[in-house]
């Protein structure tokens, strides 16, 4: 029976499954009208589009107030969107580094525009016909502009900052073009890392500025004159920020009465460089064969050298602005001789020993090797010639330190080009029978002369034969043939000296080359060293010589790398006191 009740069950299911009951159950479904349009979203679901942060049609980061309240107001009211609405409503343009090189006559179409940036693009001359009359900020940095005349036919008339940093403005009329004549509402100005000389010129035209409130003039080579900050500062009172830097009353008052003082002082910027220690050298010494009699006598010089900007003045007749020169200069001879012969031959040279087309090399005076070198070497450097001292100071300088190898030989004469001894010899043997005849002579004349004549006349004869045997004992003189100088360039690094232009007076840097000594290489130097001091307390010696080498061996010993310690000043008055006492230089 129960097969039966599933066969059953089987005959039901298609019958209820059938073409004809399937037709009658899809026919009570609704069906969905043909050609009808999909309906349009609300402006409510529109604004929450755009208003969301998850939304595809969200705004950049970098939008503004303004493009979010443009897309809400085009959701709203999109028909109110056209040119004319546009131009009328933007009060702020901002097209930077996208290579523009004019200011059409486009920009007047803004009928409300207050704020104008064009920072970073390709301009050199600007139209101010082009410009809106109700223009309040004008900016562009780092463009290719050279005067600030071209703005001066037609300025804005109600510009309140003017921002020029960046650019190649340049020469002395550049500071007939900022007063009051063309500027009078203008309150901020930025003339930053120009090419502007001549401070007192440039701060006469400014002074003509009633509403000036901020400037920036560094980076400029007028700012690198050490009364710069003191001498704005004091000849325009109205000023309250200088450089980034707040102007506040003790600054004030310090600086108070510098601009009479120093109104026609010389504009020059004092530089002091000073070379300090000298660390992990490696003694190249330890390496070199003992010399035989006739050489060679090798010795090895220590020395730093940098590259630095030559004044108008300075030509170098001081210091040698060739490898060449300063070897020749003061050359210490390794040997005591009596005649010194110098091939003429170039030494060798190095690519770092080549200095920047505009700067001269200058360098220490010249060391023997130590573990720690002190030079103390310190140098001020007076510089009139300002532009291309910024031009320099934005290259850097390059310290080097330098191994100066110095080989001599003894130059033995033949046999046959030395003179004869025989000669010499009867000469002196002549001589000698000579003087026995004269003593003769003088011992019989003298039988008549009292006792105390006789004591003297002795003595007399005694300091001459001295004096003879002494010059004969005296070396022979020989001659020494000194190779030219080899160099050796141990490390160099170039030092940053940007920050002088912006504001700071000091570049302090730790030089580090890296370790070029092993503690092998130091073993043996200690081990060199021990060996030639005085035996003296040798046993208090050889018990340090036990505990020292002990050290060379540890697994965690690291030699001392190569560094050197430099510092670069740049002279700055920080009150009328210390500008009237002037460097000592």
């Amino acid at each position: 029976m129960h097969w039966r009740g599933e066969i059953f069950k089987a005959e039901k299911n298609k019958t209820l499954f059938s073409p004809e009951n399937l037709k009658s159950w899809k026919s009570g479904f609704p069906k969905m009208p043909e050609d009808v349009p999909p309906e349009e979203e609300t402006v409510d679901t529109l604004l929450r589009l755009v208003q969301s942060a998850k939304s595809p049609w969200a705004q950049p980061e970098d939008s503004t107030m303004e493009d979010q309240y443009l897309r809400e107001l085009a959701t709203q009211n999109p028909f109110i969107i056209d040119d004319a609405f546009l131009y009328s409503y933007y009060t702020s343009l901002r097209v930077v580094n996208k290579g523009i090189t004019v200011i059409d006559e486009e920009v007047l179409k803004y009928t409300k525009l207050e704020e104008l940036i064009l920072s970073a693009n390709r301009i050199r001359v600007v139209e101010p016909m082009n410009l809106p009359p109700t223009l309040k900020v004008l900016e562009l940095y780092g463009n290719e502009m050279t005067s600030i005349q071209c703005l001066c036919s037609q300025p804005p008339p109600a510009l309140q900052h003017l921002g020029l940093g960046h650019n190649r403005l340049h020469g002395l009329l550049e500071s007939q073009f900022i007063t009051s004549t063309y500027w009078p509402n203008l309150v901020s100005l930025d003339l930053g890392y120009n090419e502007l000389t001549e401070l007192r010129y440039m701060i006469a035209g400014l002074c003509t500025l009633p509403q000036l409130r901020l400037l920036v003039l560094q980076g400029n080579p007028l700012a690198l004159v050490p009364h710069y900050r003191g001498y704005t500062i004091d000849c325009l009172p109205q000023l309250f920020v200088l450089d980034d830097i707040s102007v506040s009353p003790e600054e004030r008052y310090l600086f108070q009465g510098l601009s009479c003082k120093l109104g026609l002082a010389e504009e020059a910027a004092y530089i002091t460089v000073t070379v300090k220690n000298v660390t992990g050298i490696l003694d190249s010494s330890i390496f070199d064969p003992e010399p035989l009699i006739e050489g060679p006598f090798i010795v090895y010089n220590y020395y730093v050298t940098y590259n630095f900007v030559e004044d108008e003045k300075e030509t170098g007749k001081e210091h040698a602005n060739t490898v060449e020169e300063q070897v020749k200069k003061s050359t210490p001879n390794p040997l005591s001789s009596s005649t010194l012969i110098q091939e003429d031959k170039e030494p060798g040279e190095d690519p770092w020993l080549k200095p920047a087309p505009g700067s001269i090399l200058f360098s220490t005076i010249r060391k023997s090797w130590a573990n720690v070198i002190e030079y103390n070497y310190k140098k001020k450097h007076t510089l009139k010639n300002l532009g291309p001292l910024k031009a320099f100071l934005l290259l850097g300088t390059c310290i080097s330190i330098v191994e100066e190898k110095i080989v001599s030989w003894h130059i033995i004469p033949a046999p046959e080009e030395s003179p004869p001894t025989s000669k010499k010899g009867k000469g002196e043997k002549e001589k000698k029978k000579d003087m026995k005849k004269k003593d003769k002579d003088k011992k019989e004349k003298g039988k008549e002369e009292d006792k105390k004549g006789k004591g003297k006349e002795k003595e007399k004869e005694k300091a001459k034969v001295i004096g003879k045997e002494k010059k004969k004992r005296k070396d022979t003189p020989y001659e020494v043939r000194q190779d030219a100088p080899i160099l050796r360039v141990l490390g160099s690094q170039v030092i940053n000296l940007e920050p002088l232009l912006s504001g700071e007076t000091l570049v302090a840097s730790v030089c580090n080359f890296g370790t070029v000594r092993t503690a092998e290489i130091d073993k043996m130097t200690f081990t060199r060293d021990q060996k030639a001091k005085i035996k003296k307390n040798i046993k208090k010696v050889d018990k340090d010589k036990k505990k020292e080498t002990t050290v060379y061996e540890e697994a965690d010993y690291k030699s001392d790398p190569l560094t050197v310690d430099v510092q670069i000043q740049l002279c700055n008055f920080k009150s009328l006191a210390e500008a009237m006492a002037k460097p000592s230089l």
